[in-house]
C-alpha cells in the first residue's frame, strides 16, 4: 500500500503553492534517498542471497593482502528534482526507457557469489544492445596492458599515435578466482556468451569485449594483489576523448552504469586507456569521486567491486544518430504522474547531475532576471590543442562566424522591445563550470554545428536553441539532444558555409517574440 500514498503525495504537490511544493518535494528526496541507502548497506552487511540478482551486492572480507588503499570520502549523489527510480518497466525493450539506460534488466551470472572467491555477471539491455557488467573480487593486471601511461600533457605527447593510446588486452589482464585451486587458468566467457551479450554491433573495435575474451578465471595462488580498492570503481575506455560530444557519451554511459549496478555514492573512475589529459578531465573528477589512469597502478590491483561501462558509442546519444530514437523529452513529474513510453526525462536528470557536480544550483527560477531582460549566448568556436594528433586548428563551421557576432551585437545593442545581452561564448578559454553555467543562465543559444553544442543538455527548461548548419556538416546531432530534452529547436540550414547575417538576425527577432521581447 505505499506506493499509491507516496503517488497520491506527489500528484498533489502539482496542486500546492511552488514554494510550499518544493519544501515537500526535498523532505521527500531525503527520506527515499535515505531508505534507499539503508537498503543497500542492509544488503552489504548481511549473508548474500540467493544469486538471482546483481543489482544489491554483498561485501565480503578480502583474502590477506599486502596493502589496501587508503579509505577515500565517496562522494553522495545530489538529490535532482528530475531523478526517477532506475526501475526498469514492463515494456522495457521498446520504451525511451530503455534507449536512455533503464533497461539492463536482463541478467546473467557466470560466477555467483560465495565467501571465498570472485563474483561476475552482466545485465543486458535489449533496446541498446549492449551489457553493464560487474563483479567482485576483480584482479586488473596493468603489466598485461599494453598502451601508453596516459595521463600526460598533450604537449609532452605530441605526435603519439591513437594507436598507442587504445588498451591491448592481454590474456590475465584481468583475473576472477575460483574457491579451489586449478591447474591452469580457465576462460569464464565463451564466445556464445560474448556474441549475446557483449555483441560487436556497429563498434569497428569492441576493447570491453576483448577484454572479457582475455580474462582469466584461476586459483588462489594466482590471484595476488599488490592493493586492494575498497570503493566501488567504474572501468571506462574512452575512444574519442578529446570531443565534447563523444566525452558527454563516456560519462553519460558511466552515470547510467554507476545507477543501473545501485551504487549507493558516486563510485572511482579507473580510466582503461593510455590517453593525454586534457580539459575535460575537470568534468570527470567533479562528476565521480576520483580519477585514475590504469597504468599509474604499481602491480596487480584489486577491485572489491569493478563495474565495466558500456562504450560511449552504445548510448542512445550515439547510436541515435544513424537508427530512429522516437522519445520526446518531458518533465520527471509528469512522467511520474502519467508514465509513458515515448517520453523521458533521463537527459534532464543527467544535465541536473553535471550542474551539480560543478555546485550550480539546479532548481533556478527563470524570474531572478526581470521578465525584460533576456540572455542570448553564441557559442564560438576557437583554435586549440585538442590531442597529441591535433595541429591547434579546429574546422570551421561557419566561414564568416565573427561577421555573425558583430552583426548580433550591433541588432542586441539597438533593440528596443526588451533588453538582450548577447553572450560571447568562448568555450575554448572558459572553464567547464563556466561553460556551464553560461549555458544555464541563457534563454536563446546560437551557435555553429559543433560539439561545445553538447552542453545543451544542462540548459534550462525554457531555453530556445538555434542552430546554424553548413552544407557540410548536415547531422542531427543537437536537434536530437534538444528533443530529448524537451527543447524549442530551431535550424539554419545554409547552402554552404557562410550563413547572411539578415537571416540570423530575423530567425533570432521571432524566437525573442515568441518568448515575450
Amino acid at each position: 500500500m505505499a506506493f499509491p500514498t507516496i503517488h497520491q503525495f506527489l500528484t498533489n504537490l502539482l496542486h500546492l503553492p511552488k514554494t510550499r511544493a518544493l519544501q515537500l518535494s526535498i523532505s521527500l528526496l531525503f527520506f527515499l534517498n535515505f531508505l534507499y541507502l539503508l537498503t543497500y548497506f542492509h544488503h552489504h552487511s548481511t549473508s548474500p542471497p540467493p544469486p538471482t540478482s546483481l543489482l544489491h551486492l554483498t561485501t565480503l572480507s578480502p583474502p590477506p593482502h599486502p596493502r589496501r588503499n587508503p579509505s577515500t570520502s565517496s562522494k553522495p549523489w545530489p538529490i535532482l528534482p528530475s531523478y526517477l527510480p532506475w526501475t526498469p518497466p514492463a515494456n522495457s525493450s521498446s520504451s525511451c526507457e530503455s534507449f536512455f539506460g533503464n533497461a539492463f534488466s536482463r541478467t546473467s551470472l557466470i560466477l555467483p557469489r560465495t565467501s571465498s572467491a570472485s563474483w561476475f555477471g552482466c545485465h543486458y539491455n535489449a533496446g541498446l544492445r549492449s551489457s553493464v557488467c560487474e563483479g567482485g573480487r576483480v584482479l586488473m593486471d596493468p603489466d598485461k596492458i599494453r598502451m601508453s601511461v596516459g595521463g600526460e600533457r598533450i604537449d609532452e605527447v605530441v605526435g603519439r599515435s591513437d594507436e598507442e593510446e587504445l588498451p591491448v588486452f592481454l590474456p590475465g589482464s584481468f583475473r576472477v578466482r575460483r574457491p579451489i585451486e586449478v591447474a591452469t587458468p580457465i576462460r569464464p566467457v565463451s564466445e556464445a556468451f560474448l556474441d549475446e551479450f557483449v555483441p560487436h554491433g556497429q563498434v569497428s573495435r569492441h576493447t570491453m569485449r576483448e577484454l572479457f575474451a582475455n580474462m582469466e578465471l584461476v586459483g588462489r595462488r594466482d590471484f595476488n594483489c599488490n592493493e586492494w580498492i575498497e570503493e566501488p570503481t567504474l572501468l571506462v575506455t574512452r575512444f574519442e576523448y578529446a570531443n565534447v560530444f563523444h566525452t558527454y557519451t563516456d560519462w553519460y554511459s558511466s552515470y547510467v552504469s554507476s545507477r543501473v549496478t545501485g551504487l549507493p555514492a558516486r563510485p572511482n573512475v579507473v580510466f582503461l586507456d593510455g590517453h593525454a589529459r586534457t580539459q575535460l578531465e575537470e568534468t570527470w573528477e567533479a562528476l565521480f569521486s576520483s580519477i585514475r589512469f590504469a597504468k599509474n597502478f604499481t602491480g596487480p590491483v584489486c577491485f572489491r567491486h569493478a563495474v565495466f561501462v558500456p562504450l560511449g558509442y552504445e548510448t542512445a546519444w550515439f547510436k541515435g544518430l544513424s537508427e530512429p530514437v522516437h522519445c520526446q523529452g518531458a518533465s520527471a513529474q509528469d512522467l511520474w504522474a502519467n508514465p509513458d513510453d515515448s517520453k523521458t526525462a533521463r537527459l534532464s536528470e543527467f544535465g541536473e547531475m553535471v550542474k551539480s557536480a560543478f555546485d550550480l544550483p539546479v532548481e533556478r527560477l527563470r524570474t531572478l532576471k526581470p521578465s525584460s531582460e533576456y540572455n542570448v549566448l553564441f557559442v564560438r568556436r576557437e583554435d586549440y590543442l585538442a590531442h597529441p594528433r591535433h595541429g591547434g586548428k579546429v574546422e570551421s563551421r561557419l566561414s564568416n562566424e565573427q561577421e555573425i557576432f558583430d552583426s548580433l551585437k550591433t541588432w542586441a545593442s539597438n533593440h528596443t522591445d526588451c533588453q538582450v545581452n548577447l553572450i560571447n561564448g568562448l568555450f575554448a578559454h572558459m572553464s567547464m563550470r563556466e561553460q556551464i553555467r553560461a549555458i544555464e543562465d541563457a534563454n536563446v543559444i546560437i551557435g555553429a554545428h559543433g560539439a561545445g553544442l553538447t552542453h545543451v543538455v544542462s540548459a534550462s527548461p525554457k531555453t530556445v536553441i538555434l542552430e546554424i548548419i553548413s552544407s557540410q556538416f548536415q547531422r542531427p546531432h543537437f536537434q536530437l539532444i534538444s528533443k530529448w530534452k524537451g527543447l524549442d529547436y530551431h535550424a539554419i540550414n545554409l547552402p554552404a558555409s557562410s550563413a547572411d547575417p539578415e537571416e540570423v538576425i530575423d530567425r533570432l527577432k521571432k524566437i525573442m517574440k515568441s518568448i515575450g521581447c
